[in-house]
């Protein structure tokens, strides 16, 4: 297996003592779609934010590419290990702009030709001039995605990415998805509540309950256990 990502004995426990991911340990490989799924408070979107130190885990670790990223500075271990959250943050002004943010912040930049190729892998293309507040839901969750993948991620993190929004906005964003998924470059973890949604789109599938993964396999038989 090209392993890409590899997570041994990760938990999280909450000052009160409470813990919330407990003892996970797998690994997955480079172009491989996984989806994590689970009730609600099964530890899901915790066990991600730490897989980009959003959260710092209590135990454990984290490697990408057999890099410890404990000896990752954040910053470039978020580039390395990108993120899209459930109701994306857009910046003042164009799409464009919001494309290039990171990049004008540590004294770097994206040239036209590669903002109109990350907009056009989203379906957005001719969106560059577009003033980002005047987005829909569904526009900006793919903007947010576009921004993610300019830095070229080892591993994309996809939390509950269409959850806060409505049936044909949703439909919209998943068909991006698809087509990037298709992309054997593109590994991923996806947390979703929608298990027909977890079967479109991923191959191999982690059930979560009380913070640990009970169940790691096959997505439809994960999803039928």
């Amino acid at each position: 297996m090209d392993e890409v990502l590899r997570v041994e004995g990760l938990s999280r426990r909450l000052p009160d003592g409470t813990t919330i991911v407990d003892d996970v340990s797998f690994a997955v490989a480079r172009g491989e779609v996984v989806a994590v799924v689970g009730g609600s408070g099964a530890g899901k979107s915790s066990l991600l934010r730490l897989l980009n130190r959003l959260d710092e885990p209590t135990s454990g670790r984290v490697l990408v590419e057999g890099a410890d990223q404990a000896a990752t500075a954040p910053d470039e271990l978020r580039r390395r290990v990108g993120m899209v959250l459930q109701t994306p943050r857009m910046f003042t002004g164009t799409v464009a702009d919001n494309l290039r943010w990171a990049f004008r912040a540590r004294g770097d930049d994206l040239d036209d030709t590669t903002v109109a190729g990350l907009l056009d892998r989203v379906q957005l293309s001719g969106y560059a001039d577009r003033e980002a507040a005047s987005l829909s839901g569904g526009e900006a969750q793919r903007v947010s995605l576009a921004r993610t993948l300019a830095n070229r991620p080892r591993v994309l993190l996809l939390d509950e990415p269409t959850s806060a929004l409505d049936e044909d906005t949703k439909g919209e964003v998943e068909s991006t998805l698809v087509d990037l998924l298709t992309d054997q470059d593109v590994t991923c973890l996806i947390v979703t509540h929608d298990e027909a949604q977890a079967r479109r789109l991923a191959t191999r599938a982690l059930r979560m309950k009380g913070g640990r993964v009970v169940t790691d396999g096959p997505i439809e038989e994960v999803l039928e256990s």
